[in-house]
């Protein structure tokens, strides 16, 4: 890991934790600041398998590009990307259209560093939360005429019910026959520690929405599950290379699925 400098761009309050920068902290990043570091440690201390649960989900992001790819689905839009890590969407599937949205300047300024290393590469700074200015800008980068794949890793349970329901059926019916839905989600794992966890959370830039895995599976309505269907991020479609986890990640991680429109 890199050296950490807690400096930041115009505009961005470094003493405000920020998820993105905290989920940066948890794969080992350097692209975080004191005030994201102390909230992911408090994260830590109330959920241990943190850590290995980001691994987990980034190996399961690898496995579900590779899965679009060999589908012949060659146009990717991952919705609040995040920072840029190992193992991005655009590295995984070279040959495919890729476009990162997220409405965080700073994930927007280093994300924007993609853009040298791929020319199928394009980051738009947008809020999915209005979805309609972003469905007409990515009209202007990829064809929605043909099958296009929403990727939502992490992202949904920082939205409440209506504009999470609301965004993703946006997202099914802009997208043609054959396009997909690849979402991992957080669920209440441990009731005893999430009101502390979610304090966490609301003092940072996004509050947390822990939903059962039947309002999970609920995002997928209109899409056919590839199989195996909603699991635990590790156990979709694994490689024998995948991270490995501690014994608490399974219940600190959440579900994962992907899902087909017919």
């Amino acid at each position: 890991m890199g050296e950490i400098v807690d400096s930041a761009p115009d505009g961005v309050d470094p003493s405000v934790p920020n998820i993105a920068r905290m989920y940066d902290y948890f794969l080992d990043g350097k692209d975080n600041f004191a005030s994201d570091r102390e909230a992911a440690e408090q994260i830590l201390k109330l959920f241990p398998g943190t850590r290995d649960s980001a691994r987990a989900n980034r190996d399961f992001l690898r496995r579900a590009v590779r899965h679009l790819v060999d589908s012949g689905v060659d146009q990717i839009v991952d919705l609040g990307a995040g920072l840029p890590t190992q193992g991005n969407t655009h590295e995984i599937a070279p040959e495919a259209r890729v476009v990162y949205v997220d409405y965080d300047p700073v994930v927007c300024a280093h994300g924007r560093a993609l853009l040298s290393r791929g020319a199928n590469v394009e980051f738009v700074q947008a809020d999915i939360r209005d979805i309609d200015p972003l469905l007409d800008t990515l009209a202007e980068t990829i064809d929605l005429g043909r099958p296009v794949a929403f990727l939502m890793l992490a992202v949904l349970h920082f939205l409440p019910d209506e504009a999470a329901y609301g965004i993703v059926g946006r997202l099914r019916d802009a997208g043609p026959a054959g396009s997909r839905l690849v979402i991992s989600h957080a669920v209440d794992a441990a009731p005893d520690s999430t009101p502390q966890a979610l304090e966490i959370y609301r003092q940072a830039t996004a509050a947390l929405n822990l939903r059962t895995p039947e309002e999970i599976a609920a995002f997928f309505e209109g899409y056919e599950l590839a199989e195996p269907g909603l699991v635990y991020p590790q156990d979709w479609r694994p490689d024998p290379g995948d991270s490995p986890l501690g014994p608490k990640a399974v219940t600190d991680v959440g579900y994962a699925g992907v899902g087909r429109k017919p």
